[in-house]
């Protein structure tokens, strides 16, 4: 491994971050909403790799691939992230997180600690882009990290699209969606989320020691699944009728098949 090269990489990276989440702030400030920060998410993660893809000495064949997977995925949730919240008001979540909260509270609660917690996720990409080809003996682990990615893709693309579909329909205004993916588990995009980045772990693995970084997908599942995810999700949707039978027959992350009704 090169280290001159990673800190080449990991400051630009830190660099990319900052300039996505400056235009977002002037952003947010200019609408004045603050939820426009999720759409700089994935926006995040695809100017790292585009970082890494660039500026890593590594394997290009690998850089190449985890620049496509992040920018297929980064670029879609941006996409539908911003198609949702379009012409709406604040999000909840950060309505109450940000009440009273100073312009200078605001920047450190939502901007740094998104950009902070986007570098340290990506890690991994960091890493991976400045050391050499996979070995033979890893194979088998990349081709079960691309399979995650595509599981994870297809669940966070297909869940969303399932969700637009029956919001769409007035006929299900306050009803709970229970069908499709959502029969399977209560969260099928923060599940989906978590899969993609477990997945993309998996393909920078190109050694042992690189199992060190652990980290990165085990702090996006935690915050998927209990700090800004489905864990927050539920309780905005606590007391919503037919959510606490639905609660009881599916899964809250990792899909299941669901239980009988008369359970």
């Amino acid at each position: 491994m090169n280290l001159v090269n990673l800190l080449q990489v990991s400051a630009a990276s830190a660099l990319a971050l900052v300039v996505v989440h400056t235009v977002t702030f002037v952003i947010a400030r200019r609408v004045g909403r603050y939820n426009v920060v999720d759409v700089a998410w994935g926006v995040g993660f695809v100017a790292i790799a585009a970082v890494a893809a660039a500026l890593g000495g590594g394997d290009a064949t690998r850089r190449r691939l985890l620049l496509a997977l992040v920018a297929i995925w980064g670029l879609r949730l941006a996409w539908h992230i911003g198609r949702k919240t379009a012409g709406k008001g604040e999000d909840p979540r950060y309505a109450a997180l940000l009440r009273g909260a100073t312009v200078a509270q605001v920047v450190r609660k939502v901007f740094v600690l998104q950009a902070f917690i986007g570098w340290f996720v990506s890690i991994p990409l960091q890493l991976s882009a400045v050391t050499g080809p996979t070995p033979a003996a890893l194979t088998a682990v990349t081709v079960v990290g691309l399979t995650g990615w595509l599981v994870g893709f297809a669940f966070e693309a297909v869940g969303d699209r399932q969700l637009r579909t029956f919001k769409a329909d007035p006929a299900n205004r306050g009803v709970v969606l229970d069908r499709g993916l959502w029969a399977w588990t209560r969260h099928p995009n923060y599940f989906g989320d978590a899969a993609v980045w477990w997945g993309v772990w998996l393909i920078t693995l190109n050694g042992w020691w690189a199992v060190a970084t652990v980290g990165s997908p085990l702090l996006m599942t935690y915050f998927l699944m209990y700090v800004s995810g489905a864990r927050l999700t539920e309780k905005l949707m606590a007391g919503r009728p037919g959510f606490d039978e639905y609660r009881q027959r599916t899964a809250f992350f990792f899909p299941r098949p669901p239980r009988s009704a008369a359970r």
